[in-house]
């Protein structure tokens, strides 16, 4: 083997080891890495291998701030290892000296991660008190002991579907604490529904892909005035055999309370009726304009009912009345 003249040394807690002196090579270094990145949990072991792919070499050995190794001879195939991350940047770096005295290095790209200590939203929707339908509001999700930030994504959830996804834009690699603000317009179909929001880092396919995070699922409650099922204006006929029922119900939050008008002939005969009702079924079968009013703490809407004889009763009075005029 050729002989190299020491460079430097490095002197750490955990290895020490000299790098060689050498002209770069300035073709594409042929190095192999195995895998050719690592993403690594804070605390867990990290293991990867530099392969040489030169037919012969000078030696092999990894330049590391952290847990690296000096130069090896007579292998091609030279593994990094550390039992425990215990620090946030490591940058190794495995490099080739030729026997001519050129040396090629390739830095082995690694991610340390912590996936979130906790994740919440912070004041609970019960605790804040129900929402209002139009209105906007500041949703708050917490992130805690996070690592590293610029891998982290949100989701906000409601129900099955997400609603809003952000990212962040952190140089920082060791762990810190995140929020995620969600703007929210009240709608009266975001009653009962279930808000929660989830952390995760991005670390690629497989079995990283376990660094999810999801906060308590919290439920929305939003208060909205009446809206009628059926429309607002509506015309009912009277009938021989059955009695009319007149449906004045409406969806609200609190829930409605109604209250009749009858036509003003009748209205003295049905003080007994029962208005607090969504349906009312009149005592007396007569026509007119009849009104329902559903009234909660957000608002008041009123339905019109137009209550007609029936076609065959209108019939019949006519042909009556022509047989009356024949006859005289």
């Amino acid at each position: 083997l050729l002989a190299c003249k020491l460079l430097y040394i490095f002197a750490y807690p955990y290895k020490s080891y000299c790098v060689l002196a050498g002209k770069p090579v300035s073709a594409a270094c042929k190095i192999e890495m195995s895998p050719p990145r690592v993403m690594v949990k804070f605390g867990h072991s990290l293991t990867a291998n530099c392969t040489s792919l030169y037919s012969e070499i000078a030696g092999i050995g990894w330049e590391s701030t952290y847990g690296g190794v000096g130069l090896q001879t007579g292998i091609s195939t030279l593994p990094f290892k550390i039992d425990t991350v215990e620090r946030w940047v490591i940058q190794p770096t495995c490099y080739v000296t030729l026997p001519n005295g050129d040396q090629c290095e390739e830095p082995l790209p690694v991610t340390v991660y912590q996936v979130p200590e906790s994740v919440s939203i912070a004041q609970p929707l019960s605790e804040a008190g129900p929402m209002v339908e139009g209105k906007q509001y500041r949703i708050q999700c917490d992130i805690v002991n996070v690592a590293p930030a610029s891998l982290l994504s949100v989701y906000w959830h409601k129900g099955n579907k997400i609603i809003y996804h952000e990212t962040f834009k952190e140089s920082t690699l060791s762990p810190v604490n995140k929020s995620s603000i969600l703007n929210l317009t009240a709608q009266r179909d975001d009653d009962g529904s279930q808000i929660s929001c989830e952390a995760k880092l991005d670390l690629g396919p497989g079995e990283l892909n376990h660094s999810a995070v999801q906060s308590k699922s919290h439920e929305v409650a939003v208060l909205y005035p009446p809206a009628f099922i059926n429309p607002e204006t509506e015309t009912v006929e009277l009938s021989d055999r059955e009695n009319i029922i007149l449906y004045c119900n409406a969806t609200g939050n609190p829930v409605p309370v109604y209250s009749w008008d009858f036509p003003q002939a009748i209205q003295e005969m049905s003080k007994n009726e029962d208005v607090n009702q969504p349906f009312l079924i009149p005592s007396f079968q007569f026509p007119g304009n009849y009104s329902c009013k559903a009234s909660n703490t957000q608002g008041t809407r009123i339905k019109y009912f137009t209550v007609i004889e029936a076609p065959s009763k209108l019939l019949l009075l006519n042909s009556s009345h022509f047989s009356a005029c024949s006859a005289l």
